[in-house]
């Protein structure tokens, strides 16, 4: 029987006793795949994790210094474990966490609070956010459990968040991941991640960390 990796169930019965887990490679190893990118990014830019589930990517970022960092997942106990795992590492609690759906970002935007005192009035604002990186390591294999709907439904949501000059940077075991009709991204193939093998004669296996821009 095929796991329901696109399912909530699934999820919160796993993360009821998972709190720490890398999907592919770790946090460290991907950090290393997308430094290129990283190190054009000011501080200041807001990072989308996708599907952080209990992953430690969250605070790789903020080892940078990177701090405007949102991490979602459609699991609250997701939440729980990652704002644990900053807690754990920096002593506080400073990036986001969103529970919320990746593939419904079109009709339910993650929204930002801000305020302002134009003509001396204090006024709140809440606006859609706008992210200049968005990540995932095998959310879009897990979104992908949905069928190609589901990945597109994924893929414009994130393309309505992106900033102007946003990308999206995905890891994933399939190398046609997003061989998709009508996706609206250009996918660049951005390095070949090559798995461990068992032994000296089993065949190179990859994963492919692909960038994404819109259309």
């Amino acid at each position: 029987m095929a796991t329901d990796y696109e399912k909530q169930s699934y999820w919160h019965d796993r993360f009821t006793s998972e709190t720490s887990f890398e999907w592919l490679v770790t946090s460290k190893q991907f950090i290393s795949v997308i430094e290129p990118h990283l190190a054009q990014l000011p501080l200041s830019s807001h990072i989308l994790h996708l599907g952080s589930g209990t992953s430690d990517l969250h605070n790789h970022f903020r080892s940078r210094g990177l701090l405007n960092v949102t991490n979602l997942d459609f699991e609250p106990l997701a939440a729980e474990r990652g704002r644990d795992l900053e807690q754990k590492a920096f002593g506080d609690v400073r990036m986001n966490y969103i529970v919320a759906d990746a593939t419904h970002l079109v009709d339910e935007p993650i929204m930002i609070s801000s305020h302002s005192d134009a003509a001396g009035e204090n006024e709140h604002n809440v606006t859609p956010a706008k992210f200049d990186l968005v990540v995932d390591k095998s959310t879009a294999d897990a979104v992908a459990c949905g069928g190609d709907s589901a990945i597109l439904k994924l893929a414009q949501g994130i393309k309505e968040c992106l900033s102007k000059d946003g990308v999206w940077i995905s890891l994933s075991f399939s190398s046609d991941r997003f061989e998709v009709p009508e996706l609206p991204f250009h996918v660049e193939v951005m390095a070949k991640v090559p798995t461990r093998k068992m032994k000296p004669t089993d065949p190179d296996i990859y994963h492919w960390c692909f960038i994404l821009r819109p259309m």
